[in-house]
């Protein structure tokens, strides 16, 4: 079994002249930064289109379980294909601050740069243009006119429209389709830009040998064109309002549960057509991605079901997910993927058998392994218990950083740590570099590291705190931040460990 290693940021957190990362030239410049480094993977966010109204920015809740977001478009691309001018893109206000997104600035100017882009473009000429939307009409036909209908009424969730178009009814979706044309085209030409830019850089990533590792959230946001265009997958009432909605229970770090809101599905219907919608899922995943890491991966075996009237996850109830016979279908359908399963939380000895059945590698966060009450070397997420078919993290995007998390525990906690490393000298500042050593020398395939425990920043660069919302997603990193120097000590760790990726090896004898 090949150990490799990889870095996990995402594509919102590189450094742009333009308020957030996008597939810009930085992009492509840490591609060969990972490539000097020795990295076979490149671990980046869900790519979907959010919203800073409904969806507070989050990559967990996009309006589509296909469309990607337009803020990754780069507009320099769009400049030097003479669609914007350089003094446009400079004289918008995306905010002053070069390691923080400002998602209000963003939602206020960007997408009318797009525009502007779009107007100065002559798309409906473009064969590659015709070709992309004839073939991904099955879900770009349904997704460009629910933006443009939310558009229309002032960005109001679909479940808030009149009933004619809110139901889906096929004379709305005509009425709607003539009213809004260009609307339409518009956001049809963006997510083709999307397309383009992105298969480009990933191209390119593919070329200097690394592989991307995307991640696919098991829910869809309520208000998406998904849950909108097919009512019929998903536990809806028969005006399409949800009976039953997402969430997990009550536990030591949420007394009342969290209520995460996202619909349901109807695995008996699902079932039925072969899982369908899920095979699609999967398969458009991996157009997309090298490598899928698929959210929340328990809720395949059992899922916490709350009702859609409750105003927190107190009375919610477990209910038996699709368990193996969904994995059987895509391995019978698509063949052997790489799927990373996140088994994280509370797991039962049902996940766990379907985890192992699966054959897929499970996730372990060092983070976790150090609780007051594994004080006898129990904690499975202890190195000395791994077993190889695993990817080994530091901390994954909802966890503090690993300098952030050590400096907030006390004094019992910060003792196990240093007793486990058997190391009492070391200043608390360096400590990440110490548990880096520690999981890149364990007997995991896959070993991943947030950039920001490369760098060892404290907290002000965390990506996101469970159970907030307002100031997540915002970290940046700045360009200066991506040293020469750094690549060669990860490249020297990653070598050390026998980590290092065989085909840039092979390249640069």
């Amino acid at each position: 079994m090949k150990r490799n290693a990889g870095v996990l940021l995402p594509i919102s957190s590189l450094p742009s002249k333009y308020g957030i990362g996008c597939f810009s030239k930085s992009a492509y410049d840490f591609v060969d930064w990972l490539e000097q480094a020795g990295q076979t993977y490149w671990q980046i966010l869900p790519l979907g289109a959010v919203d800073h109204k409904n969806s507070w920015d989050s990559p967990y809740q996009a309006y589509s379980a296909f469309a990607g977001n337009p803020y990754f478009i780069s507009l320099e691309v769009l400049i030097d294909e003479g669609l914007l001018t350089e003094e446009a893109c400079r004289e918008t206000d995306f905010g002053k601050t070069a390691d923080q997104i400002d998602y209000e600035k963003l939602s206020a100017h960007r997408l009318s740069l797009l525009h502007r882009a779009y107007e100065q473009s002559n798309i409906s000429l473009d064969a590659g243009y015709q070709k992309f939307v004839q073939q991904n009409h099955w879900w770009l036909e349904d997704y460009a006119l629910f933006m443009a209908v939310k558009e229309f009424f002032g960005g109001a969730p679909w479940m808030q429209w009149p009933e004619d178009i809110r139901m889906h009814w096929g004379y709305a979706l005509d009425y709607y389709r003539r009213t809004l044309y260009f609307d339409v085209e518009f956001h049809k030409f963006l997510q083709y830009k999307f397309w383009i830019q992105w298969k480009k850089l990933k191209k390119y990533a593919n070329k200097h040998h690394v592989r991307i590792i995307g991640d696919i959230p098991i829910y869809v946001s309520l208000d998406s064109a998904d849950v909108w265009s097919h009512p019929e997958l998903f536990q809806l009432d028969e005006k399409n309002h949800p009976i039953q909605v997402a969430g997990c229970p009550p536990d030591a770090f949420a007394p009342d549960g969290q209520l995460w809101g996202n619909p349901l599905y109807r695995w008996d219907s699902m079932e039925q057509t072969g899982y369908e919608w899920w095979m699609t899922r999967i398969w458009y995943s991996f157009e997309l991605y090298d490598s899928v890491r698929i959210d929340h991966f328990r809720g395949f075996d059992e899922y916490y079901a709350i009702g859609a009237e409750e105003r927190s996850a107190r009375h919610g109830h477990w209910e038996k997910g699709p368990g193996m016979k969904l994995f059987y279908t895509i391995r019978e359908r698509l063949g052997e993927k790489s799927v990373i399963a996140e088994d994280l939380g509370y797991r039962t000895d049902s996940v766990r058998r379907m985890v192992e059945e699966s054959g897929f590698p499970n996730m372990k966060v060092l983070q976790f392994a150090f609780q007051a009450s594994d004080k006898y070397g129990a904690n499975e997420y202890l190195p000395h218990n791994f077993q190889p078919n695993c990817v080994v993290y530091t901390g994954t995007h909802d966890n503090e950083t690993l300098l952030g998390w050590f400096y907030s525990q006390d004094a019992e906690t910060k003792q196990m740590v240093r007793s486990y490393l058997d190391d009492f000298k070391t200043p608390d500042k360096d400590i990440p570099k110490k548990l880096i050593n520690l999981v890149m020398g364990s007997c995991s395939k896959t070993c991943i590291i947030p950039i920001q425990d490369y760098l060892k920043l404290d907290n002000q660069a965390r990506i996101n705190h469970p159970g907030t919302v307002g100031e997540n997603w915002c970290w940046r990193l700045k360009p200066e931040q991506l040293r020469r120097d750094l690549a060669e000590q990860v490249r020297d760790l990653t070598m050390r460990y026998g980590r290092m990726n065989e085909d840039i090896i092979a390249a640069q004898r």
